[in-house]
């Protein structure tokens, strides 16, 4: 990689941690991005309104390929004495989009240099965050004919430089549930006239180590309890509404999906049980990312070629990645460039390791 163009992605990347942005807020990241492309690439670019994306035109009619970065922060405080630390209160790149952003940038800058046969678009993606953002631009797979998208993620827990990827769930499909239920107060000192939620609540929370049992699944399900809000802090009144935040998870989609309808029925029959009502509401829906069998090959052949080490990973990542919208569409491959023992990502103490940049550009640019 030309030293020039990596040095150029280590000051981009510092840039957008300074100024993070949150999911569906990424205004000015965006624009940094295109005015960093602009200045140094004549690549066309097309702004979609939360994302955009890049292209070089290829000289040949072969299928086109897509690499994807996503550009979101996190809600949380900057803790690490950065010289570029973020200076948006509660707000910071704690999983190191950033510096998914600033490998894609030079990966553009490194592609104009060379000739290619067929086009290649560099996607950059908002709302990665909340599961959002790969399901609104994964109509460009369609459009555009895109063969395959591929997508790196930076990682701690393996020596640096190590690259972990497995065919199939890369990460667990997910979601967050909202259950509100609504009964009637009453006077603490007779709970018997009205409607108290506690008790399905309760019941609920109970019933997951059943409902969450392996045997009843293809692959492992799990079931989280986030948040119970219950009433008010006033002795004097029973409580007459509440409040259950959880969040399904499956290593497929589709146990996933079912996990979901059975937590639905027994919140719902629990409320009939006590006269309640009982209403969900879905958050952050992540599809299940299944990396394509051909497309993982691909990363091994590139990794083994260039001579970095590989890791086989042989269960799926459990938090969620909204990748795998782009992998129901084409074929795919998300993969994990490991920072050593740093900090783990959503963590205070994290900032993501420049040392990978040059590493994920280069195997990009051996799967172009």
């Amino acid at each position: 990689m030309d030293s020039r163009i990596l040095k150029q992605a280590v000051a981009l990347r510092h840039e957008l941690h300074a100024r993070p942005e949150l999911s569906g807020q990424e205004t000015w990241t965006k624009q940094r991005l295109q005015d960093f492309l602009r200045v140094n690439t004549a690549l066309e670019i097309t702004d979609r309104g939360a994302w955009f994306y890049a292209r070089k035109k290829g000289h040949s009619a072969a299928p086109p390929i897509a690499f994807r970065a996503d550009m979101d922060a996190v809600a949380m405080e900057e803790s690490v004495p950065l010289p570029y630390a973020s200076t948006v209160p509660g707000v910071a790149h704690k999983c190191g989009h950033d510096g998914h952003c600033a490998a894609l940038a030079a990966l553009a800058l490194e592609t104009e240099r060379r000739e290619n046969g067929r086009d290649v678009y560099f996607i950059f993606q908002h709302a990665e965050e909340t599961g959002r953002g790969a399901r609104e631009c994964a109509s460009l797979i369609g459009e555009k004919g895109i063969e395959e998208v591929f997508a790196f993620h930076n990682m701690s827990g393996h020596s640096r430089g190590v690259v972990g990827i497995r065919p199939g769930t890369m990460n667990c499909a997910s979601q967050g549930l909202s259950f509100r239920f609504r009964g009637v107060p009453a006077h603490a000192s007779l709970q018997e006239t009205g409607k108290n939620p506690a008790f399905a609540i309760a019941d609920l929370v109970r019933a997951i180590p059943d409902l969450t049992r392996q045997n009843t699944f293809q692959g492992a399900v799990w079931c989280t309890v986030i948040q119970v809000a219950l009433g008010s802090e006033n002795f004097g009144i029973a409580a007459g509404d509440g409040v259950v935040l959880l969040t399904c998870r499956g290593e497929r989609e589709e146990d996933m999906l079912r996990l979901t309808k059975a937590v639905e029925a027994a919140a719902g029959s629990f409320a009939a049980r006590d006269g309640l009502e009982v209403a969900l509401s879905l958050h952050d829906v992540f599809p299940e990312t299944a990396n394509h069998a051909e497309s993982v090959a691909k990363v091994r052949a590139a990794c083994a070629g260039l001579g970095y080490p590989l890791y086989d990973m042989p269960e799926p990542m459990r938090s969620s990645e909204d990748a795998g919208h782009y992998f129901k569409a084409a074929k795919g491959a998300l993969f994990l460039i490991h920072t050593g023992d740093r900090p783990p990502i959503h963590t205070p103490g994290y900032d993501f390791d420049d040392s990978i940049i040059e590493q994920a550009v280069t195997i990009f640019s051996a799967l172009i």
